[in-house]
């Protein structure tokens, strides 16, 4: 008998395994890093910005769980897969499925909508097929992205030995605007900025980049013999001037070379129109903003769709009509129809529509392309997909889910997160805010600095036992800003009058100037929308917004922000050279790996591999270049600097450099000390990333910047300095206009203008200006209350 009761009470060997350990990660910064993360329970990773939360989280864990995934597949199948190394760790045990849901842009292609990205169109599209008056045909008939299409003519069919042609005609009814080809607007050029028709081709006529008449643009052009070079493009004859314009491909021999000449139009909208503006570099694009003129398509009136698609109705609502609605109103319309034989489809949609609500997002409209998201609303539309999901046992991997919310709007997160725990799943948060710390069943806090000087576990339990840790984290969990004693006086203000664009209700203010000023508001209500779209023409302001930094691996922070220019002229000058030796992407590159420092080899079907270079040990330069120096030291040693390292070298003696030093002095002040100058910018955290940005942006000569959330991904120690930079450059004279939901940066703000009163059409007007002690004492606002109660008022 007692030997079963001894049976009974054993416990399973399949219940054991309730953690997943990590040893010895060695991934980017951290420096064999060992813990035990447990299972089906909320684990929020803290840290200063670059302590290695990130490269813990994803870049070890979810990595390798991904890489393992994907192999479970064939080796066919995986030869079509993107290839993952596995990271640099010597234990992983206890992965579970990942599902990262991250902060990266969605993609910005312009034919992607937050309903394409959720399904909800394909659930509205096949709802209109069965329920819309008049009938028109299949759900793609109600895709802007089909095509409507048609043929006819002869087909070889092979019946035995036999093959007979017999006549076949297809059809296919598609949703897509035939005008604009469904992207809602069309392009038109202004001819008068391609050439300048006083000139001729030799003497220079084609102003476009690229185009120059010793190029081989230039060479094609003058060559083709379709017009005459030497005369002016004012005197052409109507044939020649087409030929220049639109002439269609023809092949063409110039200089005893086998050629296609295309017309100019045709081969800039397929050069430079056709691809998306921010991915040019920046002297085609300011060219395609000044040669391109974009409309709102005339015959589908922006919605993408074929005038079939829009005639089709349910209760007298179009699907362009129920695209166009906020979210949370398309649901209730939703609910209305009753028709039995879509009841699971309703059920469905409604449940998509509900959990977009439910995430703080209910004031989008499934229109919207998905490239104007922010990063904390794509990451939020990609939990959409998660919240209703059968699947157990799987590991959530959340990036700063609150970025972009407002305080309201956190505890409605925070319960999210808790439904996805409850549910037996285990969720893995990176995370600053102290509001979504404080739900964690356990804490892992990293540092205790950042770079070299993190990637530690300083401290690992709970809430409770953190707080009294003594971590930075620790130490600053619990700090809460006071309302300052005095507030600046405004000098001036940009008068914002009639503002009415996306949901804002002709919104007039005066945004003052010689201040810090804070717009705040929930998300959706209307802030970027006032800042960024409503400021006055001519206004010398200088913004610096959420969008992404744009690098690949051989960009780091010397390069993107200007700093090795004038560092490879001082070598250069020092020792007799070229400046393009000190480059590694040009003559300077060790030939072995092209100046990229390391090796990739393609193993196919299998996980690619990158080797530290064996000529350059990863230095990424020649030998040769490397016997150069410049106050000692040589290029691969400056770039190995810190910034504050780098900062002293720089500043003063022979070594001096009042140009880089001037950079290195902005990167020091947005608290990038110790980031290292060759550090590819891939490897950097979104809210290194956010700093760089602020740290360029600040070398500007406007007199009034504009920032978006400058505390994204920043710690709570973090953002007290950050606050120190602001009052430093009001009072140098400039003018700070800061878009943010952080309770410290209101409460330290010389003036408040809140918007509201709720999101999309319930926000849109200006429900509060005043000082942030006004802003307390009035809690008339959801932003007034939240920071009452943050302030202890």
């Amino acid at each position: 008998m007692a030997r079963v009761t001894k049976q009974a009470a054993a416990e399973p060997a399949a219940d054991t395994h309730d953690v997943i350990r990590v040893h010895g990660a060695r991934e980017n910064n951290l420096q064999d890093v060992s813990v035990e993360i447990p299972k089906r329970r909320l684990t929020v990773f803290t840290g200063v910005s670059g302590s290695g939360k990130s490269s813990l989280v994803f870049g070890t864990i979810a990595a390798e769980s991904q890489r393992l995934i994907n192999e479970t597949y064939s080796a066919f199948v995986q030869g079509f897969m993107p290839t993952m190394a596995r990271p640099d760790v010597d234990v992983l045990e206890g992965l579970t499925t990942a599902i990262i849901v991250d902060q990266q842009r969605m993609g910005a292609d312009s034919r992607s909508t937050v309903g394409t990205a959720t399904d909800a169109n394909a659930m509205l599209r096949i709802l209109f097929s069965r329920l819309g008056e008049p009938r028109i045909g299949s759900p793609q008939a109600f895709s802007f992205n089909v095509a409507s299409v048609s043929g006819s003519g002869a087909v070889t069919v092979q019946k035995g030995a036999a093959t007979k042609a017999v006549k076949a005609s297809f059809s296919r009814t598609g949703g897509m605007c035939p005008r604009c080809e469904g992207l809602g607007n069309v392009s038109d050029l202004d001819l008068s900025q391609l050439y300048d028709d006083s000139k001729s081709l030799n003497e220079g006529a084609l102003t476009i980049p690229g185009y120059s008449i010793d190029g081989w643009y230039g060479r094609i052009f003058t060559g083709c013999g379709f017009f005459d070079p030497d005369k002016p493009i004012a005197k052409f004859t109507t044939k020649e001037l087409h030929d220049l314009l639109y002439r269609e491909p023809t092949k063409i021999k110039v200089d005893g070379i086998n050629l296609t000449y295309e017309g100019l139009v045709p081969k800039i909208q397929k050069s430079m129109l056709s691809k998306d503006v921010d991915s040019l570099q920046p002297h085609i694009r300011a060219f395609v903003e000044r040669v391109a003129t974009f409309a709102v398509c005339p015959e589908c009136e922006g919605t993408r769709l074929s005038e079939g698609a829009r005639s089709s109705r349910i209760d007298g609502v179009s699907i362009a009509d129920a695209c166009r609605m906020q979210i949370s109103d398309l649901a209730g319309w939703v609910r209305g129809i009753t028709d039995p034989s879509v009841a699971p489809l309703l059920e469905t949609l409604t449940g998509t529509l509900d959990s977009f609500a439910a995430i703080g997002l209910g004031y989008l409209s499934l229109e919207r392309p998905s490239g104007t998201l922010s990063g904390g609303e794509a990451q939020r539309v990609k939990m959409v997909r998660q919240l209703g999901s059968a699947l157990t046992d799987v590991t959530y991997v959340f990036d700063e889910p609150t970025t972009g919310l407002h305080p309201h709007d956190i505890a409605n997160m925070n319960d999210l997160l808790r439904q996805l725990r409850d549910k037996g799943n285990t969720v893995l948060v990176v995370e600053h805010k102290p509001e979504t710390i404080a739900i964690a069943d356990h804490v892992v806090d990293l540092g205790p600095g950042a770079g070299t000087g993190g990637g530690r576990v300083c401290f690992e339990g709970s809430v409770d036992g953190l707080r009294a840790s003594g971590t930075v984290t620790g130490r600053h969990f619990d700090d809460r800003a006071r309302l300052k004693p005095t507030v600046r006086t405004s000098t001036s203000s940009l008068p914002i009058r009639g503002a009415s664009q996306h949901n804002l209700k002709d919104v007039d203010v005066d945004v003052p100037l010689g201040i810090l000023t804070v717009v705040t508001g929930v998300a959706g209500s209307g802030k970027s929308s006032l800042i960024h779209g409503s400021l006055p023409p001519g206004a010398d302001v200088v913004s610096v917004d959420q969008a992404p930094i744009r690098g690949s691996r051989r960009s780091n922070p010397a390069t993107w922000t200007g700093l090795l220019e004038p560092i490879r002229k001082a070598f250069a000058k020092a020792n007799g050279v070229k400046p393009a030796l000190f480059s590694a992407n040009s003559e300077g590159a060790c030939p072995a790996c092209n100046g990229a420092g390391v090796i990739y080899t393609d193993l196919a079907m299998m996980a690619g591999v990158a080797t530290t270079c064996v000529e350059c040990e990863g230095r990424r330069f020649d030998d040769a270049v490397l016997d150069h120096l410049f106050g000692g030291k040589n290029i691969a040693e400056v770039l190995a600097m810190s910034v504050a390292e780098a900062e002293e070298f720089f500043g003063s003696g022979d070594a001096g450099i009042p140009a880089a030093h001037a950079i290195l002095d902005r990167l020091a002040d947005v608290g990038l000390g110790y980031l290292t100058l060759g550090q590819p910018l891939t490897t950097l955290s979104g809210g290194e990333r956010q700093r760089l940005k602020l740290a360029v942006h600040m070398g500007g000569r406007g007199g009034t910047y504009v920032l978006d959330e400058p505390t994204t991904g920043l710690h709570l120690a973090d953002v007290e300095h950050l606050l120190g930079l602001l009052d430093r450059l009001v009072d140098s004279g400039k003018s700070i206009i800061v878009i943010e939901h952080h309770q410290a940066v209101m409460a330290h703000a010389d003036w408040i203008i809140d918007l509201g009163p709720g999101a999309g059409h319930d926000g849109g007007t200006v429900v509060f200006e005043g000082t942030p002690a006004e802003l307390v004492a009035d809690a008339s606002t959801l932003t007034g209350r939240h920071l009452a109660a943050y302030v202890g008022s």
